[in-house]
């Protein structure tokens, strides 16, 4: 028998973005961009089997595309309110406490570049735990301080008060380099794990602001081989990760 190709750095962000959903329970995962989607459906499949998914319509689902039960869109934005949703979104900018923009670049007056504009954001950030997919880390992504707040981070949010306290929770950033979290006392933004093959250095020079990185780093773990097969045959046999993650 052949032995499995070893996984690709596109397949250890799947891992890590999968890892995001451990332990959640029955939530609904909404990931947002082809790799925390396989992650989410990866999760699912394996160690969070009570994670429920949508099919993009008014069904709540199971990883496998089992349909669960009715989530039209009166009862979805119920369930946003209560946090019982995990988002996994996208950022064109974030900044050491996790405040997100998708809207602008630029001063908000004449802006360099239109981007999104901030959608559900701030409902996200304020009434579910939201996590970060970002496919290309630079200093331009993560940056001193983001031109727009559209998702709060950890300091607007304490800044509002407890109403906006209560739901709110980064647990973590997966980037196509490493993961990051905010386990830190003023909850910025800490090096949690390195992908392998990439080092702390490179993290520290494509990040726009001075990272925590404690003494010693973990790397991702290494998917199994079940985790490699259901990856490489079953969620995402078309190999569409390698397209959002290069070597």
């Amino acid at each position: 028998m052949t032995a499995a190709a070893p996984p690709t750095r596109a397949e250890y962000c799947v891992v890590a973005c999968a890892e995001t959903w451990r332990g959640d329970g029955e939530v609904l995962a909404s990931p947002m961009g082809t790799v925390p989607g396989i992650g989410a459906r990866l999760a699912g499949r394996t160690f969070s089997p009570d994670l429920l998914l949508t099919d993009g319509e008014a069904l709540l689902v199971r990883p496998d595309g089992t349909p669960e039960g009715w989530l039209p869109y009166r009862r979805h934005l119920a369930m946003v309110t209560g946090g019982r949703r995990h988002v996994m979104m996208g950022a064109s900018q974030l900044d050491r406490y996790g405040n997100q923009n998708i809207s602008c670049i630029g001063d908000w007056h004449r802006p360099a570049r239109q981007l999104l504009g901030v959608r559900g954001a701030p409902v996200n950030t304020l009434n579910n735990p939201t996590s970060y997919w970002v496919p290309k880390h630079s200093p331009r992504v993560f940056v001193e301080k983001v031109d727009m707040v559209s998702g709060v981070g950890y300091d607007n949010a304490a800044a509002a008060g407890p109403s906006a306290t209560r739901h709110h929770r980064i647990p973590r950033v997966v980037t196509n380099l490493c993961v990051l979290d905010f386990d830190t006392p003023d909850h910025s933004m800490r090096l949690a794990a390195l992908h392998p093959g990439v080092t702390a250095e490179q993290v520290r020079q494509a990040t726009g602001f001075a990272l925590t990185v404690p003494a010693d780093v973990p790397y991702t773990r290494d998917p199994s081989p079940e985790e490699l097969r259901l990856i490489r045959e079953v969620i995402d046999p078309d190999g569409l990760r390698e397209r959002e993650v290069r070597p």
